[in-house]
């Protein structure tokens, strides 16, 4: 069993609201889930202590026995300085796709 501590989407419709959950991977997001971990609420201000709410004690337990964090957990874990979050190399990003193209271009032409 593939354990996985992610955003689970509760609130209105257009008003989200999110649960921190631990959730076997083969659910459905908003499906059956283990535990709740704490909540995220992302129409707050980011200086808002309100905004993200987590039980540290549970997720730290958790990812001691072999629980995945989600890449938007692993930022709130980065933040809170639990889990070090790796970086990401993507020198493509940065170049528009017009002169990406061009650029294989003259790449198969030599």
């Amino acid at each position: 069993m593939s354990v996985v501590i992610r955003l689970a989407r509760a609130g209105t419709k257009k008003r989200p609201v999110y649960h921190v959950v631990v959730a076997d991977s083969r659910f459905p997001r908003d499906g059956r889930f283990i535990e709740r971990l704490g909540h995220f609420n992302p129409l707050l201000p980011k200086d808002n202590e309100a905004r993200l709410k987590l039980d540290m004690d549970k997720v730290k337990a958790w990812l001691a026995k072999g629980a995945q964090p989600s890449d938007r957990v692993t930022r709130f874990l980065d933040a809170a300085g639990v889990v070090k979050r790796t970086a990401r190399n993507n020198p493509e990003k940065a170049v528009p796709r017009k002169e990406r193209k061009a650029q294989a271009e003259a790449a198969a032409k030599a």
